[in-house]
């Protein structure tokens, strides 16, 4: 299986040599050179990303800021690159949430050998599918089947992102703004009412038997939950 790696690099030598040694170690290489470019980058290729290499020093958004957005999104692996060996620099990217920090200059065996771990780390992971459940609805992360009364609900890639974001916080109030990032990205300008609307999308899908989960906290979000009242 080949691995795709984006390497987020604002200097174009780095980005030659990276992309050149991955791509002899058999991975496929996207590229950005600065923040918004990663983010879109990220954006348009979710779900067939593996790892993320990402620079802190980029312009229009550094390398915390985007990290910090991807994890509104998923939990896709990234090694943060920089420069800085300031421990509190290390300990800010590793809390935001980067699986591994590598200071520059890197000896390149040494990079290879910790995406190596990395990527080992996620397909045990993987192996272990996630089944999430809320009465009699499940959903599979591994197989992306959802599944009521043990009929196959199919759902859009949007309804499934949204319905996985409320399934993994079943019982919690979700605000429509936090769907909105989670689901759409927090750099989203479409109407913020889109949320409403794939909340009544997933309801004739899911909510077409009793009990109903899917349940409206007036003036602040939604809720998924067997027995919320």
């Amino acid at each position: 299986m080949t691995h795709t790696i984006l390497i987020v690099e604002d200097e174009e030598a780095v980005i030659t040599y990276l992309t050149s040694e991955l791509q002899f170690e058999g991975y496929t290489v996207l590229n950005a050179t600065d923040g918004p470019a990663a983010l879109a980058t990220y954006e348009s290729h979710r779900g067939q990303l593996d790892l993320v290499l990402l620079d802190w020093m980029l312009p229009g958004l550094d390398g915390l800021e985007v990290l910090r957005r991807i994890r509104k999104r998923d939990d896709l692996p990234v090694i943060m690159m920089t420069a800085r060996d300031y421990v509190g620099d290390k300990v800010a990217g590793l809390d935001t949430g980067a699986d591994d920090y590598i200071t520059k200059p890197f000896d390149i065996e040494e990079l290879l050998a910790r995406i190596r771990v990395i990527l080992r780390h996620q397909r045990g992971q993987q192996r272990q599918s996630q089944q999430l459940r809320v009465a009699d609805l499940t959903l599979d992360t591994t197989a992306r089947q959802v599944l009521r009364h043990n009929g196959i609900i199919q759902l859009t890639q949007r309804e499934y992102d949204l319905l996985l974001c409320l399934m993994q916080h079943a019982g919690q109030t979700l605000t429509r703004d936090e769907l909105l990032d989670t689901v759409w990205g927090v750099d989203f300008d479409g109407q913020p009412n889109i949320v409403d609307v794939y909340i009544r999308y997933l309801r004739h899908k899911v909510d077409l038997v009793t009990p109903h989960l899917i349940h409206t906290v007036r003036g602040v979000g939604y809720v998924l939950s067997a027995d919320y009242r």
